[in-house]
């Protein structure tokens, strides 16, 4: 009894290849779209002051410490319109 190895056709073989490649891609693309989305939530969505008490009053009326501004400035959200 003879016994033949089978192996992987070669189109096989270039289409997981190229599917590989894709994944890649789209990856990098990925990761790469992370950081932009990423600067855009953290961003301060209303007015940077340097004293929020006093400043963050009237239409600005709540401080959001999560917003990002320079250093030693609060981000005062807007809460009318």
């Amino acid at each position: 009894m003879s016994r033949k190895a089978q192996g992987l056709s070669m189109n096989v073989i270039i289409i997981a290849a190229i599917a590989l490649l894709v994944l890649v891609i789209l990856a990098i693309i990925f990761i790469g779209r992370m950081g932009t989305t990423t600067k855009g939530i953290d961003a301060c969505k209303g007015s940077c002051v340097s004293d929020a008490e006093n400043d963050c009053s009237g239409v600005y009326q709540r401080v959001d410490p999560l917003g990002k501004c320079d250093e030693g400035f609060d981000c005062c959200i807007s809460v009318g319109s």
